[in-house]
């Protein structure tokens, strides 16, 4: 799955464009590389996102297309800075 969508899914930005935007803004790292829209995320991926001043680092645990809303936090893990 690429990251705009993989970050849409799990809700961690709220659209899609929003996400593709920060991508190409390289606000968003893998694994410590800046990475484009069309990265394909894998399970054990370390995503770093930065929001202005603050940095949100989670660890991807499953990677599905459609998932409930109550249920998206389950696609990642947040991990400590």
């Amino acid at each position: 799955m690429r990251i705009d969508k993989f970050l849409k899914v799990s809700r961690i930005i709220k659209r899609r464009t929003i996400a593709n935007d920060a991508c190409d803004a390289s606000h968003v790292k893998v694994n410590g590389k800046n990475v484009k829209a069309s990265y394909d995320v894998k399970v054990g991926d370390v995503i770093e996102i930065t929001f202005g001043e603050r940095m949100l680092k989670v660890k991807v645990t499953d990677v599905r297309d459609v998932i409930r809303k109550n249920d998206a936090q389950t696609l990642y893990e947040v991990m400590p800075e």
